[in-house]
């Protein structure tokens, strides 16, 4: 005989697995901590101002 399933319960399990990877992306995606944010944004801050003195005055 093959095993019962209770149908109820696979639908609520693979949609908490779904939730899980969306999750999962989602923490990779925007869950930086603040260092992170902030070094970033010296990064880019430090980027742009170099950009800005090499421009040529014309």
């Amino acid at each position: 005989m093959s095993k019962i399933t209770n149908l109820n319960q696979a639908r609520k399990a693979r949609a908490r697995a779904e939730k899980r990877t969306k999750a999962d992306a989602n923490a990779a995606k925007f869950g930086r901590t603040k260092a992170e944010k902030r070094l970033e944004d010296t990064r880019a801050a430090r980027a742009a101002r170099d950009l800005d003195g090499h421009k040529r005055d014309d």
